[in-house]
């Protein structure tokens, strides 16, 4: 296994490598909306700096 994970499967509390940065998943949301491809809404906060941003990402992404 190559530890890749789908955007689909995080959870929170979820530690990633998501930019090259280690983050905490804090919350997520899943969007659909009724044109175009779903996508997902994700907060995450940066473990080295703590600072937290919000991310839009791709349903399609893999995350370490």
């Amino acid at each position: 296994m190559n530890g890749m994970v789908n955007i689909n499967d995080i959870k929170n509390g979820m530690t990633i490598i998501y930019d090259g940065k280690l983050c905490m998943v804090q919350s997520f949301q899943h969007v659909k909306p009724g044109k175009g491809a779903a996508f997902m809404k994700v907060k995450l906060r940066n473990l080295k700096t703590g600072s937290i941003t919000e991310e839009t990402i791709n349903s399609s992404v893999k995350v370490s």
